[in-house]
C-alpha cells in the first residue's frame, strides 16, 4: 500500500491462493462455454457504444448473489476493500468487477478509467488468469507513469495488479493469444475524496 501511494501502481504476484486460483479458473471456462461474454463497449451505461478500434476484449460483469461459484473471490476482494480502507483511508464504498477475455488480435487503446461525468472509480485491479504466458503471447498491460517512461507489465498467471484509476493512462497491447483476467475497480459512492499518501 506504501507504494501503490508513493507511484500510483503497485505489482503483486501470486495474489490468489490455490483454491481461489483454481475456482476462477473453472468459472470462467464454464461462462466461455455457456457463451455468457458480451462484446465490451465504450462509455457509461445507457451512453455506450462498441468501438471496435479501441477495444475488442469480452466481459462477463460479475454479481454476488448470482454468481456464487466465485464467493471465495468475493471475500478476498472485500479483503482488498477494507485494507484500502485501512491503510489509505480511502473509504471505499463499493467495487465493481467483471471476467475480461481478449480474443487473439484484440485490444484497447490507451485511456483512463474514468467515465465523464462519473469519478467514483478509484483504485483499478486486475488479477490474470492466462496458464503458461510466454514472451511473443503479447496483451501486456502498458502504463504511463506521469512524468515517465511507459512501462509494459506481462500478464502472468495470478499477477495482479492495482492502480489509480483517475490518473494512471494505460492501455492493453495486442493478444496473440486468448487473454484473461478478473478485473474491476474499487469505488467511492456517491463523491469522490483526495486520494491520501501515507
Amino acid at each position: 500500500m506504501d507504494l501503490l501511494a508513493q507511484q500510483d501502481y503497485v505489482i503483486i504476484d501470486q495474489f490468489f491462493n490455490s483454491e481461489r486460483l483454481k475456482s476462477a479458473h473453472h468459472f470462467f471456462e464454464q461462462k466461455q462455454e455457456e457463451g455468457e461474454f458480451q462484446k465490451s463497449a465504450i462509455g457509461a451505461a445507457g451512453t455506450s457504444k462498441v468501438i471496435n478500434e479501441i477495444r475488442g476484449d469480452y466481459t462477463y460483469w460479475l454479481e454476488r448473489e448470482r454468481d456464487t461459484e466465485l464467493a471465495a473471490i468475493f471475500e478476498a476482494l472485500d479483503d482488498v476493500k477494507t485494507i484500502f480502507n485501512r491503510l489509505l483511508y480511502l473509504s471505499l464504498a463499493d467495487y465493481e468487477f467483471h471476467l475480461a477475455h481478449y480474443p487473439p488480435g484484440s485490444f484497447y487503446k490507451k485511456h483512463l478509467d474514468q467515465f465523464e461525468g462519473r469519478k467514483n472509480r478509484m483504485i483499478s485491479v486486475i488479477v490474470y488468469l492466462n496458464k503458461g504466458w510466454k514472451d511473443g503471447d503479447g496483451g501486456e498491460l502498458r502504463i504511463h507513469p506521469e512524468g515517465e517512461d511507459a512501462i509494459d507489465i506481462t500478464p502472468l498467471e495470478n499477477r495482479c495488479v492495482m492502480f489509480r484509476s483517475d490518473t494512471l493512462f494505460h492501455e492493453v497491447l495486442t493478444s496473440n493469444t486468448s487473454r484473461k483476467s478478473i478485473t474491476g475497480w474499487m469505488l467511492y459512492q456517491p463523491a469522490v475524496l483526495p486520494f491520501l499518501a501515507l
